[in-house]
């Protein structure tokens, strides 16, 4: 079988000029993998140049490997680190014959004990292979190339698993330029040392604002307006978040505050498919921009991703990444048959809150974050639905929802969680410079024009209320309107005055 492929374009991609690919793309083309293609393909250049660009990452002749499977998974594990949905995917093409061969190539060499370990992880099933007795330990993830945890030793394999993960859930993180700045500005110092500047008082306020906010702006992702009560009420759990340990029965709990009139609603776990989209207007068939993981499976995702997350917090793995993949993988696995989207944006305030990375009696209020970047938000969740897609095979049931007939587990518990993070830390770094001290600046402005009107007018504070309200509608300005009715005992001489001096402090 041949693995390196001479290409210029490939599966819709361009490549950066005419090269060899290698790695995961050259091998899931020779297998016919049904796998997502990497982020990032490795090409083989013959210009005696290295580089990245775009989708690509480029090497030198030097690097070629040979033209076997075995030297083709060498090169990706050690340059492109590792790809669990990949090697569950290929080993399953795989007899045990096969690996076992592969692995005796070289038997004590790293990315041979590396494969070896991966097999038997995956399947929790051992290879007649006898365990080593000598040789160095080495790590299974190149912490140069992916965020790993601290690791236990496999003394058969002479391996340390240092998996950020479960078996049943483990989305991996690539090292980024971007990640490695977001990590390295510690962006939690960053807002404490922002918020101990702030009044106490000014403090209290606006976490009571930032909640109602990040409710009213959780609901509006959802495309939906409720009552002022219902917000608030949402805006209350928020508050309350990272209080209580995440458990199947918390998420329940979650969903029944959440689907307040469950009428219409099956409650709990779903009994049946699932998918985000739209139904044809003629027809009503189903539309999938997204399908959920299949009912069947629910239960040992859930519990999957429960005991990641547990095993992430314990190993003090970075709290903004824990908060990607959970709060990600919970919304693409989708357990619910409503309400996975406040739920899956409420277990960032949770993660970040039961780690301490919010530790100032604050919420970030990251759903507003997430509004604001709306159309990003949206990009980033079909870079991972999208092109699953392709690999899910199913049919429209007779109540026109979706049926998923082939095995899907995988996909929704091995997934690159790499554009999930960064999108998730340019939230968190965009609540702690803009969000939060935009409040702040807001009702340090709105105390100060309430003063003036106190001091020159005596107005009742619902009076002082009603009348910043106005004028920050009216740009400014107290219509003809307002001056009528509700100011009507402002005199002619006051109103300029007081919109002057709005301007001067608002401006």
């Amino acid at each position: 079988m041949r693995f390196s492929l001479k290409i210029k374009i490939f599966h819709g991609r361009t490549a950066p000029e005419e090269a060899v690919l290698v790695g995961y793309g050259a091998i899931i083309e020779a297998y016919c993998l049904a796998v997502p293609l990497p982020d990032t393909l490795s090409l083989i250049s013959f210009k005696k140049r290295q580089y990245k660009k775009g989708e690509w990452q480029v090497f030198t002749s030097r690097h070629l490997p040979e033209d076997t499977l075995y030297k083709q998974l060498v090169f990706a594990l050690r340059y492109e680190g590792i790809n669990l949905l990949f090697f569950k995917k290929l080993f399953k093409q795989l007899s045990e014959k096969k690996i076992e061969e592969l692995i005796q190539i070289e038997p004590l060499g790293q990315y041979s004990r590396k494969i070896w370990f991966l097999y038997e992880w995956l399947f929790n099933k051992q290879l007649n292979v006898p365990d080593l007795k000598v040789g160095n330990f080495t790590s299974l993830i190149d912490e140069k190339l992916q965020y790993a945890v601290e690791g236990t030793k496999s003394s058969r394999h002479r391996i340390i698993n240092n998996l950020p993960g479960t078996v049943n859930f483990c989305p991996l993180i690539y090292k980024t330029e971007i990640l490695e700045k977001y990590i390295n500005d510690n962006l939690s110092e960053r807002k404490s040392n922002y918020l101990k500047t702030i009044r106490k008082d000014i403090l209290q306020r606006a976490s009571a604002f930032l909640l109602l906010k990040d409710s009213k702006a959780s609901f509006t992702i959802e495309g939906e307006a409720p009552a002022n009560n219902r917000t608030m009420r949402w805006g209350r759990i928020i508050g309350q978040a990272g209080v209580k340990p995440l458990s199947k029965e918390e998420l329940i709990r979650l969903q029944q505050i959440v689907i307040e009139n469950s009428r219409f609603t099956k409650m709990g776990f779903r009994k049946e498919g699932g998918f985000v989209g739209e139904h044809d207007r003629t027809t009503g068939e189903p539309i999938p921009d997204h399908i959920s993981a299949k009912w069947q499976d629910l239960e040992q995702l859930i519990d999957g991703l429960i005991e990641t997350c547990h095993k992430m917090e314990a190993a003090n793995f970075n709290a903004v990444l824990i908060a990607a993949k959970i709060a990600f993988g919970f919304v693409f696995i989708h357990p619910f048959e409503d309400g996975n989207g406040r739920i899956h944006r409420y277990l960032i305030h949770h993660i970040l809150a039961k780690t301490k990375f919010a530790q100032q009696g604050i919420i970030f209020p990251v759903s507003a974050s997430i509004l604001n970047h709306i159309n990003d938000y949206r990009n980033v969740l079909e870079s991972y639905s999208h092109p699953l897609l392709d690999f899910i095979e199913w049919e429209k049931t007779k109540d026109n929802n979706v049926k998923v007939l082939n095995n899907t587990i995988d996909y929704y518990r091995y997934f690159d969680a790499t554009k999930l993070a960064e999108f998730i830390y340019g939230c968190v770094e965009d609540t702690i410079d803009e969000v939060i001290p935009n409040e702040m600046n807001y009702l340090q402005k709105y105390d100060e024009m309430k003063h003036y009107l106190d001091d020159n007018f005596e107005m009742p504070d619902k009076t002082v209320a009603l009348l910043i309200r106005f004028l920050e509608q009216n740009d400014g300005k107290i219509s003809k309107r307002v001056r009528n009715n509700e100011f009507s005992k402002l005199t002619d001489e006051e109103i300029p005055e007081i919109e002057k001096v709005y301007k001067e402090i608002f401006d």
